[in-house]
């Protein structure tokens, strides 16, 4: 089934505005435009029911039933319980939130192990528990690749490692690691995994229950929504770790690892993100026998987008001799985020693109130690171009013609 690229895009108001014509957006990897039911919540929220949730009167009531609908369907479509979802202000206060639980319920002499694949947010925290005694060992990328080899990961598993962190896709390399197969060889060990999604779920939401992954982590401004970390953490690995709320809520999933208060507006904005994919599946005749089954269906649809339009863009800079494709020439295997190292700095090549209307970034996007695992200067940096579902063949075009002309 293709998918209906028009009606996609007329659910997304930035494809209106006067300010953008002209401009295609490759700089999705960065954050994506927000879907329309999310700003119709958001800005009825702040409208009508800006006011402490859950007391009796009406404003408050309706804001905080809208506050518990979004953790409920979101949850739902990521076929896990609704208190396994928390929201935070960010996804990297939420890994820091989560390091701090570690570092009390890890001894000395424990070990987990982190990737140099990924952004700086879910690789740092956790390095920093070294400070406490954790021995942090690192599976590392394959220098020419950029990928990870589980068997490599395998060579750094045994009874010490208590913890493995690495990301569903990298920022920069865009290849899609496999999940299920990672998650089950952690927990052969005896370890947890905790998956940093921030780079893979803008290219649609993944049941966390069906890969097996104790921690996901993604933000909701670049699937669609608004700022804010969400972060699946199941209940059998929540409930071990130590509380970081306040003490007395201790007992609840979804508040031990949010000591601070929620954004409430923008987390009931959130369910505007699940109104929109239950739109995209209703328009397409996708009905799923469960939220879950909905959701992975809208992925597919989504994924198979974006491959169709990934494919002659690798197929292109791949033909090139002035640029380094970082990853792999396959659109199956990866997101449609593209990183080029070149003789130019990243940052200027975006530049270079801006007046021929591609909106796009140059630097190393917090994934320094993956360009220098690829012996790339991050001072240099590279440019990234990246899309998502809502993109068009057109724009695939404008920017191949653009590429033609600067690289």
């Amino acid at each position: 089934m293709d998918m209906n690229i028009d009606f996609v895009r007329a659910q997304f108001p930035a494809f209106e505005q006067p300010a953008l014509q002209g401009q295609a957006f490759f700089e999705n990897a960065g954050g994506s435009y927000t879907c329309k039911p999310v700003i119709d919540r958001l800005t009825r929220f702040y409208k009508e029911r800006k006011v402490q949730p859950y007391a009796p009167y009406e404003a408050s009531h309706l804001g905080g039933a809208e506050m518990d609908e979004a953790r409920q369907r979101l949850a739902a479509i990521m076929g896990v319980d609704t208190d396994e979802l928390s929201f935070g202000p960010s996804t990297t206060q939420n890994t820091y939130v989560l390091a701090q639980a570690f570092r009390q319920w890890l001894k000395p002499g424990d070990a987990i192990i982190v990737t140099n694949q990924d952004h700086e947010a879910n690789t740092g925290p956790w390095r920093r528990l070294a400070e406490s005694g954790i021995s942090v060992r690192e599976w590392k990328i394959d220098p020419e690749t950029g990928l990870l080899n589980p068997s490599d990961l395998s060579d750094l598993l045994d009874d010490d490692v208590r913890l493995v962190c690495f990301p569903h896709c990298s920022n920069v390399v865009g290849e899609i690691n496999p999940v299920v197969e990672i998650t089950a060889l952690a927990h052969a060990a005896g370890a947890f995994v905790c998956v940093d999604g921030v780079s893979y779920a803008p290219h649609g939401l993944p049941d966390v229950g069906a890969l097996g992954a104790d921690i996901y982590l993604f933000s909701s401004y670049k699937t669609y929504g608004p700022h804010q970390g969400c972060m699946v953490i199941r209940r059998a690995l929540g409930m071990l770790l130590p509380n970081q709320g306040h003490y007395f809520n201790a007992d609840s999933l979804y508040k031990r690892f949010t000591p601070a208060g929620p954004d409430h507006a923008q987390v009931a904005a959130c369910a505007g993100m699940v109104d929109y994919i239950e739109a995209l599946a209703s328009h397409h005749g996708i009905t799923g026998t469960t939220p879950a089954a909905t959701g992975e269906a809208v992925h597919d649809l989504m994924r198979a987008h974006e491959i169709k339009l990934l494919q002659p863009v690798l197929d292109y800079v791949s033909s090139r001799n002035s640029v380094r494709l970082l990853g792999t020439t396959t659109a199956e295997t990866r997101a449609p985020t593209v990183a080029l190292a070149c003789e130019k700095s990243g940052e200027a090549l975006a530049a270079d693109l801006a007046p021929l209307g591609i909106m796009a970034g140059g630097g190393d996007f917090y994934a320094v130690r993956a360009l220098e695992g690829q012996n790339i200067d991050p001072r240099k940096g590279v440019l990234r171009l990246s899309f998502v579902h809502y993109t068009s063949q057109e724009e695939i075009h404008k920017l191949l013609n653009a590429l033609d002309a600067v690289l």
